[in-house]
């Protein structure tokens, strides 16, 4: 199961923190950040997942 919204298609992103320690900022690892896929079911079909941007937008309704 691919972890990506079946409606708009939003995946992970990496991103990095820049850390400051005594007026430097050191390198730190990068860091995946995943999205809020829920299982909600589109119309009278099958659950799929989709993220809770596309469910607070109602756009499982809008798919019928």
């Amino acid at each position: 199961m691919a972890k990506a919204c079946a409606l708009c298609g939003k995946g992970s992103q990496m991103g990095g923190k820049r850390r400051l320690l005594r007026a430097h900022y050191n390198p730190t690892k990068w860091e995946r950040k995943q999205p809020n896929l829920q299982w909600a079911r589109i119309g009278s079909g099958p659950r799929k997942k989709i993220c809770t941007t596309c469910i607070r937008k109602n756009k499982q309704l809008a798919k019928k």
